[in-house]
């Protein structure tokens, strides 16, 4: 093999080495972050059929891996229909699974949610003494990534989740100024915000 051959398979390799290691550091501070909302420290990775990466406080169930393909499925249906094109591949999303911090809600309705600190809810009716109870969290826009809570039934209210906090993660990186008009439900509005 020529000088000039080693030195090209050499830049090459330096700069796929080095993409490794930002992505790597990427998905690191996005893991962590995921930990510290949450709490949980997440020790099982796998990805869902369709190519989404999950990390989770136990091993996903098979319904809880096709639920989360069948949001992405329905996000990018909709993201289409509103002729937005960045972020509608599976591979492009992280969901963490984190461990409920409740199981119903207070009308008994079962509802496997996180508790997340109040910040902008702080004093409405969703404060619960410093936090709010919430069905998922975006924990990163690049790489998108979002919190949600394990479910062992009703993995229709899963897809939904994944619908509803993928929606954020579109408008982000599709429609900024209606992404700032919808980030936060403090001031009313709610899902599904792409119809």
């Amino acid at each position: 093999m020529g000088y000039k051959k080693i030195l090209f398979f050499s830049a090459v390799l330096f700069s796929v080495l080095t993409f490794s290691e930002l992505v790597h550091g990427q998905n690191a501070a996005v893991l962590a972050r995921a930990q510290q909302i949450s709490g949980d420290r997440f020790t099982f990775v796998t990805r869902t059929p369709r190519g989404a990466a999950v990390y989770g406080v136990s091993r996903p169930s098979r319904a809880m891996l096709a639920a989360i393909d069948q949001g992405l499925t329905d996000l990018f249906a909709v993201a289409r229909r509103n002729r937005y094109r960045t972020r509608l591949n599976y591979a492009d999303y992280t969901i963490y699974i984190a461990k409920a911090d409740r199981t119903k809600n207070a009308d008994g309705q079962y509802s496997p949610d996180i508790a997340v600190g109040a910040a902008q809810y702080a004093g409405s009716e969703y404060d619960k003494g410093g936090y709010i109870y919430a069905a998922g969290m975006v924990v990163a826009f690049s790489p998108s990534a979002f919190l949600i809570g394990e479910h062992t039934t009703n993995f229709a209210r899963v897809s939904e989740v994944v619908r509803y906090e993928g929606e954020h993660i579109v408008l982000y990186h599709n429609d900024r100024r209606r992404y700032q008009a919808t980030a936060d439900h403090s001031q009313g509005g709610g899902h599904p915000i792409l119809q």
